[in-house]
């Protein structure tokens, strides 16, 4: 029976056990702070295992895959925007050097597959995007945050090199859907934020740097993406974009949610000039190596959102 250790409890990785365990399939969680309220939420009374230990911990994490004789890792622990940087000496530590022992356990331990959880963010756009963004489209936007997704990509596929296991990268769009954001997912906590304001009536108070236009990735198709990435035979390593190829405007994430809460009111508090998306991604070769393509575009993601946040009362 396959065994997938997942690092990092949180929406990216129970959007993938949500489908393992359908197949029977044994799911460990390794997480410094673990929820265990979301992991209830998100899987019910499903049988996986939570390991509560630190990704900086070698020794634990080779223990870990041993023990429940792991053939896969979904690498998805670490701090998101902001949280690196501060301070930016541990938010680089906790990134990259987690990374790196995830690469050096899967050695030692003989795993089969990676799969590496990385980021639009990983893009330099400050140039500009004058087409949208392949995959080949120039890496390090020059911020903690981009700059470590960077050279957490760059250490996997050094070792992927050396030690030929199986590598598969993917930038992932801003992932939305029921959260805690623990690890510092600004764009997707804002949007609960607004959604669940909405539902119970009420102002939705929205910093301006974070009123940026953006691409989006609802959960459940993000789910099926990982899952095609941890079944789909691999001939090579490959790096998929992961989102929708479409930007979708503030103003207009704005409206849509207006539309369907209509007692939301949103306020913009004035502050830092937002970056935003000009560019989406393409994401074609997910679609020719995964046999995979998003579901849900931002509407119909918003109105299921909705229903599950109902749901949680």
């Amino acid at each position: 029976m396959a065994s997938t250790l997942i690092t990092g409890l949180g929406l990216v990785g129970t959007s993938y056990a949500q489908h393992a365990v359908k197949r029977g399939e044994t799911v460990v969680f390794y997480d410094v702070a673990p929820r265990k309220d979301f992991l209830a939420h998100k899987l019910g009374s499903a049988n996986v295992t939570v390991v509560q230990r630190d990704i900086r911990d070698l020794p634990a994490l080779i223990e870990t895959i041993q023990k429940y004789k792991c053939d896969t890792v979904i690498h998805t622990a670490g701090l998101i925007g902001g949280k690196v940087a501060n301070p930016i000496y541990s938010g680089l530590q906790i990134n990259v050097m987690g990374t790196i022992n995830v690469a050096e356990a899967v050695r030692l331990t003989g795993v089969k597959r990676l799969v590496q959880i990385s980021t639009f963010g990983i893009y330099d756009r400050r140039q500009g995007e004058p087409a949208p963004i392949d995959e080949n489209f120039r890496r390090g936007p020059g911020e903690p945050y981009g700059n470590s997704k960077v050279a957490k990509e760059l250490m996997v596929e050094a070792y992927q090199r050396m030690f030929g296991f199986e590598l598969i990268v993917l930038r992932l769009a801003n992932v939305y859907g029921v959260g805690h954001f623990a690890g510092g997912s600004g764009g997707g906590e804002m949007v609960q934020n607004m959604l669940q304001t909405g539902i119970k009536g009420g102002v939705a108070k929205i910093p301006q740097e974070s009123a940026r236009d953006f691409e989006y990735i609802y959960y459940k198709d993000l789910g099926r993406a990982l899952d095609k990435a941890v079944t789909t035979s691999l001939k090579e390593p490959v790096t998929l974009n992961i989102g929708t190829g479409v930007v979708i405007k503030f103003d207009d994430l704005v409206g849509l949610a207006e539309k369907l809460l209509p007692k939301l009111q949103v306020e913009i508090i004035p502050g830092t000039k937002p970056r935003s998306a000009k560019q989406p991604m393409v994401i074609s070769k997910a679609k020719e190596v995964l046999a995979w393509s998003p579901e849900y575009d931002i509407e119909a993601g918003f109105r299921d959102y909705i229903e599950e946040l109902k749901a949680l009362g």
